[in-house]
């Protein structure tokens, strides 16, 4: 009786013995080539799929870079208007329009005809108890005269 090691010696022994066999050994060749091409085409599907993933980031982030470019275009367009040039130069150097007159009040003046919100609204509590509709333009009242909201 044989052991497991000799039966697996004759097994390729008669398996190389088979190779002899011209059909055989291109039948191996051929499962050879097969899978070298398979292996590299693989790897290119796979370099191609990086290659795709990069052009996509890259080309998002050149829509980005094209929004943040015609948001600033915009903005410089802007700045250079007639309306923003009127309203600095009203800001910022006190000048006014041709046909307006510039009143200077002293701000001690201005600041005893302002009332203080948190304080009125803590001595009245009927001010929080107002309807939505009127908290609502109340807030747009406060928002464009710069005044703090008490709420």
């Amino acid at each position: 009786m044989k052991t497991k090691t000799e039966h697996y010696q004759q097994q390729l022994t008669d398996y190389l013995v088979g190779l002899r066999d011209p059909r055989k050994a291109g039948q191996l060749v051929f499962v050879i080539i097969v899978l070298l091409i398979s292996w590299s085409g693989v790897k290119a599907i796979q370099t191609n799929y990086a290659l795709q993933k990069q052009i996509s980031v890259i080309k998002q982030q050149n829509s980005l870079e094209q929004a943040q470019n015609n948001n600033l275009e915009l903005s410089n367009n802007y700045f250079k208007s007639d309306q923003y040039l009127e309203l600095a130069a009203r800001e910022n150097f006190g000048l006014a329009a041709s046909g307006e007159k510039e009143l200077i009040v002293p701000r001690s003046v201005a600041l005893a005809y302002v009332t203080d919100i948190a304080v009125n609204s803590a001595a009245d509590p009927t001010i929080g108890q107002n309807p939505v509709y009127q908290s609502n333009f109340q807030s747009w009242v406060n928002f464009f005269l710069h005044r703090q909201s008490a709420n």
